[in-house]
Formats: structure tokens, sequence, C-alpha cells
């Protein structure tokens, strides 16, 4: 069951503990959803003369520790049972340097996408950035800067983030890869 624009209720459960700064207009929450202490989970309606109509998308059993920041202008998606530890950034926004006359913060807004697949794990420290998709069962490790496809069953570890290993379904075993994935001989 979804609980779309039900946010504002469930701030005051024990699901959502004490957020710093939440836009309920854009949420979709899945049941059974845990987001710890100050979260900023923050859908962007309008940036300079832009219009936005941000979509976030929480499914359920999702557990977010505290400290998340996630913008969002477009679509970022969470996945069913995905946990998410302390101190993660999650955009799908970029604020790009074209014109040095104007503040970085002041420049319109390169908007993407992010899609975080079931059951996955992402460590403590980690920033999804635009236009990222990972697959279904991914671990990112700790202080990873992830940003691309990520494929499913697989670990991902650095800065920026690469691909260190993946499930082999035929060998029914985890595999070391190359950075893009493919399996080592």
């Amino acid at each position: 069951m979804w609980h779309k624009h039900k946010f504002i209720q469930l701030y005051y459960s024990d699901n959502i503990k004490k957020p710093l700064y939440i836009t309920p207009f854009c949420i979709e929450l899945g049941e059974n959803v845990n987001i710890w202490y100050n979260a900023r989970i923050e859908g962007v309606r309008k940036y300079n003369n832009t219009l936005f109509t941000p979509r976030i998308i929480i499914r359920e059993s999702v557990s977010i520790q505290q400290n998340i920041h996630l913008t969002c202008a477009n679509r970022v998606e969470i996945g069913a049972n995905t946990a998410i530890a302390a101190n993660v950034t999650i955009t799908d926004i970029h604020h790009p340097y074209i014109d040095v006359n104007v503040p970085i913060e002041r420049q319109d807004l390169e908007v993407g996408f992010v899609e975080i697949g079931d059951e996955c794990k992402i460590y403590n420290n980690s920033v999804v950035l635009p236009n990222t998709k990972i697959g279904k069962h991914v671990t990112v490790g700790a202080n990873s800067v992830v940003q691309g496809n990520i494929p499913d069953y697989s670990v991902v570890v650095g800065a920026p983030a690469r691909i260190v290993k993946r499930y082999d379904f035929e060998q029914k075993r985890w595999r070391n890869t190359d950075s893009f994935g493919k399996f080592e001989k």
C-alpha cells in the first residue's frame, strides 16, 4: 500500500525521526519505511526561472539511517528492502559551472534521475549522483561516489565508484571483475 502525500502523518509516527526538512508534496512511501534523524528529503519545484515536477518514490521496507541528504527535481526512486547507511547523499540535480560571472549556486540546474534497485545496501558517506541506475542487490562501499549504470548483483567501491565483483549465476559464486564489471579470467 502506498502513502502518497501522507508523509506529514508519518512524520509524527515512529517511522520518521525528527527530520530537518521534508517536502511532502512529492513523496510516495511504501509500507514499513523507516527514516532516522536529521533527514533532508527535498523536492525542488522551482529554481531560478525553471519549474520542475519532482517525484521521490521510496518503496516498501526501506531503511534510511541518520543525516540523509536527498534532493530531487525530476525523479529519485529507491527500491524495496534497500538499506541506506548514515550520511548518504542522493541527488538528481547538478549545479553546473558554466558562466564565470554568476555564482555557481545561482546558475540553472542540470537535472537527471536516480534509480536504486531492490535489496541494495548503500554504506556510510556515499554519494549517488544524477543519471545513475543502480541495479538489484548491489552493495555500494563506504565513501563511494556513484554515477552511471551499475548492473544487478554487483559490489562497487571508490571515488569514482568502480565495480570490483559481481555474482556469476552460471558458476554460482562471486567473482572479481574489471572496473567495467567484466569477469576476470
